[in-house]
């Protein structure tokens, strides 16, 4: 058996998530299918943080092992020949010593991405979210340092979470303002179900002059989902890049410049 790392891209406003599901599209498994012709046997791929119905991927990691020697170009060319035209493989490369593409990783990043304007986009319905009103996101960005560090995320994990532990380490939050978008970008050891997006809900709640800067702080200390506002839409997350120990060759995206040193990985 080889193991081959992937790294892919996808549009996930025509899937139901990352995982397979029974009755509907999901990423997993066109890319399964995709690469199962490539290698003429069944392959079961892991990727290094599930996705959710609507949600995209700048750079999604994944591994499969394959049974069969192939060129690594083939990887990628076969693959894409057998993908639809909303997910891509972008690179591939042979797995190093016990590399696992989820439990490897050191760090995930994401960004949301806020159309903040008056008027809706027709290009940019399944790529941003909207918000009419105007965002500060300076403000914005002072509230969410407050989520930095070690902490029980517990008011922004979904009420469905199935994580064992709330505890996260929040490495760096940044918002700004990129003409008329507001961008959130956000990386941690792990993430809980939901839980950039319910930040995200809680920052825009912020910025539109709702709730004071304090509220992440106090929505930290409550430990409490149902005091924790709306879950923001889908539509603007992106899983942006994962980050691996250097032995195992992956190249490191550079927006983990910012990570802490001696950030460790979460099991």
């Amino acid at each position: 058996m080889t193991r081959i790392v992937l790294g892919i891209e996808y549009d996930g406003s025509g899937f139901s998530g990352w995982q397979w599901q029974t009755h509907q599209r999901s990423v997993q498994q066109v890319l399964e299918q995709a690469l199962s012709k490539v290698a003429n046997h069944p392959v079961t791929v892991q990727c290094a943080g599930r996705t959710d119905t609507g949600v995209h991927a700048l750079e999604q990691v994944v591994h499969f092992d394959a049974k069969v020697e192939r060129e690594l170009h083939t990887w990628v060319l076969g693959g894409n020949s057998n993908l639809p035209d909303d997910v891509r493989i972008t690179w591939v490369k042979p797995a190093v010593g016990d590399f696992h593409a989820r439990y490897s990783a050191i760090a995930r990043f994401y960004r949301y991405v806020i159309l903040n304007r008056p008027i809706k986009s027709a290009l940019l319905r399944n790529q941003a979210t909207w918000h009419h009103n105007p965002l500060d996101a300076d403000k914005m960005h002072r509230a969410a340092q407050h989520l930095i560090g070690k902490h029980d995320f517990s008011t922004f994990r979904a009420q469905g979470c199935q994580s064992k532990s709330p505890c996260r380490e929040m490495y760096f939050i940044d918002v700004y303002r990129d003409d008329d978008k507001v961008i959130i970008d956000i990386s941690a050891n792990a993430f809980l179900h939901h839980m950039v997006r319910n930040i995200a809900g809680v920052l825009m709640d912020i910025g539109a002059g709702k709730q004071d800067e304090s509220w992440t702080q106090e929505l930290l200390e409550v430990k409490n989902r149902k005091l924790g506002g709306v879950t923001a839409p889908p539509y603007g997350l992106y899983l942006g890049a994962v980050y691996y120990p250097e032995h195992y060759g992956i190249a490191k995206h550079a927006v983990f410049d910012k990570l802490p040193v001696g950030a460790k990985r979460h099991d």
